[in-house]
């Protein structure tokens, strides 16, 4: 079992709308496969962090669900709104000792 952890920066001011989006984009990745989202926000370190984990079955799962998943015209169309509101992102991968 892996652990993905996306991690991103939004910008000052925009946690609200963002939170709102990730509502709707954790729908769009349950219609496509994707195992249920575990949304997290900042209480120390840097402000307005939001961080989204997954786990999968294999690294092999992973990259299959985001090369089909995220491919999607729904996903992009999704995705180009969210963009907007983050400064940075980046993405961390565990694997689950137990």
């Amino acid at each position: 079992m892996i652990l993905v952890r996306d991690i991103f920066n939004l910008k000052f001011g925009k946690a609200k709308e963002a939170k709102a989006l990730l509502k709707e984009g954790m729908a769009i990745n349950k219609k496509f496969g994707f195992p249920m989202s575990r949304a997290l926000t900042d209480l120390t370190g840097p402000s307005y962090t939001l961080i989204l984990e997954n786990e999968w079955k294999s690294f092999a799962d992973w990259e299959n669900s985001m090369k089909s998943g995220l491919a999607t015209d729904e996903w992009q169309k999704w995705y180009q709104k969210f963009v907007p509101l983050c400064d940075k992102g980046s993405r961390e991968i565990f694997t689950i000792l137990e």
